[in-house]
Order: C-alpha cells, then structure tokens, then sequence
C-alpha cells in the first residue's frame, strides 16, 4: 500500500509503502481501535452519571422507582383530601337544599297555594360519604345542580304568585275610614234627612267629631281631592281592578290628586260640608261603576 505525504515545504511531497499485513502495521490499527472505544466508553458513563446514576447499577434505578411510588402515593393522598374536602361540601349544600324545600313547603301552606304546582317534596340526594370517588362526585353534582336549577325557577313563580296576591289584597277595600266611631246610616232605602222623602243612599255614614282624621281602606291613587256638588269636600281614590272609593263632608284634604296612598292612610279631616246634617264621614265604594253596599268591605 502506497500512501503519499505532502509537505508545507516547497510543496512537495514524498511517497511512502506500508504493508498492512506487517504486525507492526497491524499493532497501530488496533491501538486506534481500542482508542476510539475507550473514548466512546468514558463519554457514555459520563452521561450515564448526569442522567442520575450508573445505567448498569440495579440499586441506583431501584432507589429511583422508589422514590416515585413515594411521590406518587402522596400525590394520591392530596388528591383525596381534595375529593373529600369536595363531598363534605356538597353534602353542606345538600343540607342547604333541604332548609329551602321546607320553606318551599311552608310558603306554599301559608299562601294557600296547591302544593302538586310547587313541588318542594322530591327526595333528597344521597349525601356523598368520606372516601368518595370523582366519577360519583360528579353524578351528585350534576343531580344537585338541576334540584338548584329547579328550586330556582319554584320559588320565583312562588314569589310572583305571593307578590300578587299581597297587592291585590292591598288594593282590596277593607275595613272602615274611621278609627272609631258608629254606623248612622246604612246603604239603601232610606228617607231623606231634609226632605223627607224616600231615596237612595249610595254609602255608610260613620259619625265623629269635627276634625278626626278619615283614612283610606285600600291602597291607589288619589284622583280627586276638592268641592263636589252634594259631596262637599271630597276625596276619591281609584284602588285599581275597578275599585273606588269615595270619602265625603270632609273638614279638609290631607292628598292631593295623582298622590299614592296606602291602607290605613290619613287622607282627611272629618267634617260636616256639603248636603250633610252633622260631622260625619259619607263612605262609597264602586266597583267597575257600580254602587256596592260598603258594610261587606267594612267586616272584612
């Protein structure tokens, strides 16, 4: 075998034979062999000591996969406390629930309301016990979030109903204008007290003494506070669901028109102005413009 040598030297070069099958030839091949290899070697158990140990030393990767079950299990451990900290708090919610559905029932009782409409009587989810898993967590919320959901919408039409009927009762005469004081004159048939003759009367009269306050029976609206022919100072107060009432002979107005008032409101001083024999209060009450006999509103 011919190998040519070039020099830096003038650029010439030089020309030399080896002989592979020399064993001196030979020596050389197989140190740069064992040479290349032990360079191979020594970096691989370099990299072996930077991956955490000796890839051929059992102990070392044993000590290893001991470590991560340890990490592992309290991993676990963290993980079940959360899951139980999370049933103990939906079982608070639960019991929540509970409470509500015995208002529910409750409400429903009081207000009078069919019970089949507002169903507060669904059974109870089963409280998740300590030890729980996610999966059966998860069942429990989602049945508890629709018992929530449905609660919901329960009590707000609960709430409508008991709203409205609260107003249509405020609204609804009741009682009488006077905070004492006799019936003079019923409604119907009767004679009149300056002429003699027989007509209509179209209220109750209550007696009094000049000055004591008259007050509304319902809820609404003033919609007249002034002199009415017959009526004398009058106050009118349209209630709503085609209810009215009129308060006559008064001394004064407390109200103006447009004014809201409330039941048991003071609305005026009680007099005698008008076609009025005596101070007294003249009570009407229309519904939907017809004259109704006040007394049924009174013992209400």
């Amino acid at each position: 075998m011919n190998i040519i040598v070039f020099s830096n030297r003038r650029g010439g070069g030089r020309s030399r034979y080896f002989d592979l099958t020399h064993p001196v030839t030979l020596a050389l091949g197989a140190l740069i062999v064992l040479g290349t290899l032990g360079t191979a070697f020594a970096i691989g158990m370099q990299l072996g000591a930077h991956a955490g140990g000796s890839s051929a030393d059992p102990k070392a990767w044993g000590r290893v996969l001991a470590e991560q079950k340890s990490e592992i299990a309290e991993l676990r451990a963290r993980v079940q406390d959360r899951v139980d900290a999370l049933a103990g708090r939906l079982g608070q919610l639960d019991a929540h629930i509970i409470r509500i559905d015995a208002l529910g029932r409750r409400l429903t009782t009081m207000a009078n309301v069919d019970r089949r409409e507002f169903n507060f009587d669904e059974p109870v989810t089963a409280s998740p016990a300590s030890g729980a898993q996610l999966p059966d967590l998860s069942s429990l919320l989602s049945q508890l979030e629709q018992r929530v959901d449905l609660r919901d919408a329960q009590l707000s039409a609960l709430e409508n109903v008991i709203v409205a009927r609260k107003i249509s009762d405020a609204v609804r005469p009741a009682g009488k204008p006077v905070s004492a004081g006799a019936i003079t004159s019923y409604f119907g048939e009767r004679s009149d007290p300056f002429t003699g003759e027989e007509g209509f009367h179209k209220g109750l009269d209550f007696g009094g003494t000049a000055g004591e306050p008259v007050m509304a029976v319902a809820a609404g609206v003033v919609t007249w506070a002034g002199e009415r022919s017959g009526y004398g100072t009058l106050v009118e107060i349209n209630h709503g669901n085609g209810y009215i009432t009129r308060y006559a002979h008064n001394e004064s107005t407390l109200v103006a028109v447009g004014q809201t008032v409330t039941r048991g409101e003071k609305i005026a001083l009680m007099g005698s102005t008008g076609h009025s024999t005596g101070p007294h209060v003249h009570f009407e009450v229309l519904h939907n413009g017809q004259q109704i006999d006040p007394l049924i509103f009174v013992r209400r």
